[in-house]
């Protein structure tokens, strides 16, 4: 690695983000934040800009997980009350491939099954670039949980 691309590396470390590009679109990016000492930790995504999955136990888990989930996986109960904007998925589509997914979409996850129900120009820009998964923020619910979204 020539001294510049160590440089430009530490200081894409040291300012917390990595972009990816056509460049090299098989990176695996790093993201860093500054903990107390000095100290720094990292995590790590997949090439589309994904999280990936932590390795903590379940009993260790709390709140939402980001994880990858296929798209044929998620269900979308609410998608046809409204048209997405063209545009926007356009646009949404324009960046995915450029810097990734930078925002997951919500999912509640019931008895194993996911449903989607935010994040429709997200979910449609990956449909449209033919990708397989897509990055969500999983939380767990109850059948309850989901009749009140339902409604």
């Amino acid at each position: 690695m020539a001294a510049s691309s160590s440089l430009d590396l530490a200081k894409t470390m040291a300012s917390g983000f990595l972009l990816r590009g056509p460049a090299a679109p098989n990176a695996v990016s790093l993201r860093g934040r500054g903990g107390r000492g000095g100290g720094l930790a990292f995590s790590a995504s997949s090439s589309n800009g994904a999280a990936v999955p932590s390795s903590l136990s379940d009993s260790e888990k709390k709140g939402p997980v980001v994880m990858e989930i296929p798209l044929d996986k998620i269900r979308r109960p609410l998608m046809r009350t409204r048209a997405n904007d063209p545009a926007k998925v356009q646009e949404l589509m324009d960046s995915i491939r450029v810097i990734g997914l930078q925002v997951p979409i919500d999912v509640l996850e019931v008895d194993g099954v996911y449903y989607g129900f935010s994040g429709c120009h997200r979910y449609e820009a990956h449909q449209r670039l033919g990708l397989p998964t897509i990055r969500c923020k999983v939380r767990r619910g109850t059948n309850e949980t989901l009749r009140h979204h339902m409604r």
